[in-house]
């Protein structure tokens, strides 16, 4: 699995091509979390958010596809007395319906070659009145040469996007599965980031 061979390499490298933005997007959804939260945080690499988050929240859950991932997310977080690690599916969440005030997915949306299948599921555990937030890259609405270049060498490396988001077909997607409370903000970077805050 590309993920595993990666992790190991993976924040040394997207801090050099995007770090300045990976820390804003940090930022902004740390600032949503409240100490009460019980958190899902789905595909949590190598712990970038979780970071952030543990401290803030009451207990999370990070979840990833692989195990290499989630050995660095350990590493990480290793003072948090209040995480969990999962391995697990985006797509098929081995947890109860309406479990988390809060869910959590990074930069993985574009990936899944099923995004849709992979919201119902975060739907499905998260708490009515809860909050789904959802970085997630984006391509420029025009040709951009910086972003183009960073989006091949990551095809080269094996990371294939599944889906090509821009910032307005990111909107497109969630209106079109009918979520009507949707917050977005878009943040600089190579690639820029959208972050959907998803109202349920």
């Amino acid at each position: 699995m590309i993920w595993d061979n990666v992790a190991k390499i993976y924040d040394a490298a997207t801090n050099v091509t995007n770090g300045k933005a990976n820390r804003k997007v940090s930022e902004i959804v740390a600032k949503q979390i409240e100490s009460t939260d019980n958190v899902l945080e789905c595909a949590c690499g190598t712990g970038l958010l979780t970071h952030r988050i543990y401290p803030l929240c009451q207990s999370i859950v990070a979840t990833d596809f692989s195990t290499a991932m989630l050995l660095q997310t350990k590493k990480k977080c290793s003072q948090a007395t209040n995480l969990r690690l999962d391995k697990a599916d985006i797509t098929q969440l081995p947890y109860d319906t309406n479990s988390f005030d809060k869910v959590i997915a990074g930069n993985v949306l574009h990936l899944l070659p099923d995004s849709k299948k992979a919201m119902e599921e975060m739907r499905r555990v998260c708490r009515v009145g809860g909050e789904i937030i959802i970085p997630t890259y984006v391509k420029p609405e025009h040709k951009n040469l910086l972003t183009r270049s960073w989006l091949n060498l990551l095809r080269i490396v094996g990371v294939k996007f599944k889906n090509s988001f821009t910032f307005s077909t990111y909107q497109e997607f969630f209106s079109t599965l009918g979520y009507k409370e949707v917050r977005y903000l878009l943040v600089d970077g190579c690639p820029s980031c959208a972050i959907a805050f998803v109202k349920i």
